[in-house]
């Protein structure tokens, strides 16, 4: 039960990071996360089930990811849809995509070869590798990224556009950009989570987004004030810490049917605790 928590745990934290590169960068709160997770896991069961090698298919997967971001993308930048509005179109109609892609409302993979079988251990340390390996290529690549001349002008683009229109910046590509990259992120974990689990699912997008927040603010809580790579980290640990506030939920005998309700109270109590820091230490500084 603890590989497996942890397991899940790196796989999970991958969404996190997806979800990093648009919440927290651009602070642009971005829905289509609920369409393109389940999206990654449809395109890579479907292509697996097929007898696709499982690395082609999770790569084709994550291209699924890109264009279900590069559609937000287009919606706000060009369309000038708000933000809000145009990841709600997309996760919509990745529903009915989903259903094309797999023909069902649900897909199994019995018996199929999948990512973590290349892999020669048990079935539960080959699935904490696979999720530690992706989960630093993931990193690897965002900090590689993050710090060249374009990840600089995406990161002004979403510290401040106005100046960074100002230093000829076309914050509308950065944009598009990160809805990209994000969404391609966040399919990757979704095409690692269906592997793991054995199946996909098209109502498995529904709150992932809760996870995902979850991973991200719990980490901030944990470690604050610290550089790009420790906040990269971070999420890995928040995602940890929330998987095991699940598992203690669910070893305490609550009804799992009421999960997502638990991970909304979770997060609401997290997003809490840096204004009750903050009132904890005034009101210290005021009785001295």
């Amino acid at each position: 039960m603890l590989i497996s928590t942890i397991s899940q745990g790196f796989v999970w934290a991958i969404l996190g990071l997806g979800i990093f590169m648009t919440f927290r960068i651009l602070d642009f709160p971005d829905m289509t996360t609920e369409g393109s997770f389940p999206l990654g896991g449809a395109v890579a069961v479907t292509l697996i089930t097929r007898g696709v090698n499982p690395f082609v298919a999770t790569l084709a997967a994550v291209v699924a990811g890109c264009l279900a971001g590069a559609a937000t993308g287009l919606l706000y930048t060009k369309g000038k849809i708000p933000t809000l509005l145009s990841g709600i179109l997309v996760m919509t109609s990745c529903h009915s995509i989903m259903l094309m892609i797999m023909g069902r409302a649900n897909l199994g993979l019995l018996n199929a070869s999948l990512i973590q079988s290349v892999l020669p251990f048990s079935d539960s340390i080959n699935n904490l590798l696979t999720g530690l390996i992706f989960v630093t290529l993931v990193i690897v690549g965002m900090l590689f990224f993050l710090d060249t001349k374009l990840g600089q002008a995406y990161i002004a683009t979403g510290d401040n556009p106005d100046m960074a229109r100002s230093f000829g910046i076309n914050t509308g590509r950065m944009e598009l950009m990160g809805l990209i990259v994000s969404n391609g992120i966040i399919a990757l974990a979704g095409a690692l989570i269906a592997q793991q689990e054995g199946y996909a699912d098209v109502s498995r997008g529904i709150g992932v987004i809760v996870v995902g927040l979850a991973s991200l603010i719990i980490g901030e809580v944990i470690l604050s004030n610290v550089t790009l790579a420790e906040r990269l980290l971070a999420i890995i640990i928040g995602s940890l810490a929330y998987q095991f506030l699940i598992w203690g939920v669910i070893a305490l005998g609550f009804n799992t049917s009421y999960l997502r309700l638990y991970s909304a109270v979770i997060l609401a109590i997290c997003l809490m605790i840096p204004e009750l820091k903050n009132r904890f230490f005034k009101k210290v500084r005021w009785n001295k």
